[in-house]
């Protein structure tokens, strides 16, 4: 049973996955994407993008060594951003270990609690998300009109919006519900190991409590700030590799950055599936043909994939070269 658990938490993301792209692409003519790649994209501005994705991972590894400070844990910096490294491209293949993964590689290599590591992980996506409903809310005021143009279109009713389906509407909709019904499943399964076991919830607990007792919150805003900026702008700069997004302007940029970063909530690698589904119907929204829309998505993810592919084989990589600290709590070098 427990095998079948983890063969199923393994596999249940990759064919999600893969059945949303399939039936997005199916029919596809696989000859004019690559047109569009090789004669049509400007790739300056798609490595343009590239440092703000790395960025984004940095101030995360950062802000995290902040977090560790007050429960008294001091990894160095360069292990702290390896290990997110690490975490992204690991979570490629199986969504959402990379948060267990880079705990334990601070374990290894700084001697940092377990626990405690991943209770300011908790904290961090508690922070995250915070952010992500303020920023939602904004940009659902400054795009409002574009969202009234959307809801005059396909109805505003129950009833319309069902009857505007198509079966493989409901089916995709139906796969993404059976997802999240089946991660929340796991997750509750975790959290009752938890309970039972008094230290490692009570290292939990500190790292939850941890925030208030960051000695910088300005720099822990400003980390926080940047990591979400610099994910803006990665996403961002690719809309001009393409004529037909170059145009649509910083609205239309967040409304489809904010969109596929809620989406990727259905776990499935980076988001593959549901981010793409997500920001193609927001593109064309704005205007953006299907065709084109499809192309967009499927490009601009593939790439940025890769880019978290390569700095995880560049963080195991330097990590493989990195001394291992034997009494770290005495050595608190940056």
């Amino acid at each position: 049973m427990k095998l079948g658990s983890i063969i199923l938490k393994i596999l249940m993301p990759l064919v999600l996955g893969a059945a949303i792209l399939y039936w997005m692409y199916r029919g596809e003519d696989w000859q004019q994407i690559r047109h569009v790649m090789t004669d049509e994209m400007d790739w300056t501005w798609m490595l343009l993008s590239f440092p703000f994705g790395i960025l984004a991972q940095m101030c995360r590894g950062w802000r995290w060594r902040q977090t560790l400070e007050p429960v008294g844990e001091h990894p160095r910096a360069s292990v702290a951003i390896h290990s997110i490294f690490l975490s992204y491209a690991a979570s490629l293949l199986i969504p959402r270990v990379g948060e267990f993964m880079r705990c334990g590689v601070l374990k290894r290599y700084d001697g940092v609690s377990f626990s405690k590591a991943l209770g300011t992980v908790v904290t961090e996506r508690a922070i995250d998300s915070l952010l992500v409903m303020g920023i939602t809310a904004i940009v659902l005021l400054l795009e409002m009109s574009t969202f009234g143009t959307f809801f005059r279109t396909t109805g505003t009713n129950l009833h319309d919006i069902l009857h505007g389906f198509s079966w493989a509407g409901y089916f995709v909709a139906a796969v993404c519900a059976v997802a999240i019904l089946i991660l929340l499943h796991f997750l509750l399964r975790k959290l009752s190991i938890y309970n039972k076991v008094k230290a490692t919830l009570g290292g939990i607990w500190q790292g939850v409590i941890s925030l208030r007792r960051v000695r910088n919150i300005p720099l822990f805003a400003f980390f926080t700030l940047a990591i979400w900026v610099s994910y803006f702008l990665h996403y961002y700069l690719t809309f001009f590799c393409f004529d037909f997004t170059a145009d649509l302007g910083l609205g239309c940029a967040l409304v489809t950055f904010i969109v596929g970063s809620i989406a990727v909530i259905v776990p499935t690698p980076n988001g593959a599936g549901p981010w793409h589904f997500a920001v193609k119907t927001m593109l064309i929204l704005y205007g953006v043909a299907d065709e084109k829309a499809l192309y967009f998505v499927l490009i601009v993810h593939t790439v940025q994939t890769m880019l978290v592919i390569a700095l995880g084989i560049y963080a195991w990589l330097a990590l493989s070269f990195t001394k291992i600290r034997t009494n770290p709590q005495n050595n608190l070098n940056l």
